[in-house]
């Protein structure tokens, strides 16, 4: 079986650092469980808040789980840190619940990858502050044929919007 690669790989730079990061927040933005986790080792261990999974198939029911109650979903990435095979990143996403409450959300994870560029293990720690929908601020489209929800290169960070 050829091992799969998914680059850029370690050791990074801080340019293959950020494409790493950007690649990831494009991939959870589609809200695509089963793309997701292909950017994930076979045995890839998360801590998400105080769940633990462990390979792609339960990242693959988590994240499903996770998109069925947080509706139209927009997530924004930022490097923090990288050495070697590791990345630390903050984010922001914003979603709302089945009663139209919408959220904020907050939150690191550290990273780490193998030589092959799999994600191997994922801690992410997140707060939740309830938010109205006129506080928004990512508001870019779906794509209408794939349903995905990339943030168009000219919308600001979360440096630049003062998160």
């Amino acid at each position: 079986m050829p091992l799969e690669t998914r680059p850029p790989v370690p050791p990074f730079t801080r340019e293959t650092a950020i494409a790493k990061v950007r690649a990831a927040e494009d991939s959870w933005n589609s809200c695509d469980p089963h793309r997701v986790s292909l950017a994930y080792s076979v045995d890839s261990q998360w801590r998400n808040r105080s769940e633990f999974v462990t390979g792609r198939d339960q990242i693959v029911t988590f994240l499903a789980r996770k998109w069925a109650r947080e509706l139209d979903y927009r997530l924004i990435k930022e490097l923090w840190a990288f050495d070697g095979n590791r990345i630390a990143v903050r984010f922001a996403y914003e979603c709302h619940d089945a009663g139209s409450q919408w959220y904020r959300c907050y939150g690191n994870e550290n990273w780490q990858f193998d030589e092959h560029g799999l994600m191997t293990h994922r801690h992410a720690s997140i707060n939740d502050l309830a938010i109205h929908e006129a506080d928004r601020l990512f508001h870019w489209p779906r794509n209408q044929e794939d349903f995905s929800s990339r943030r168009p290169d000219d919308h600001p960070g979360l440096s630049d919007l003062g998160l």
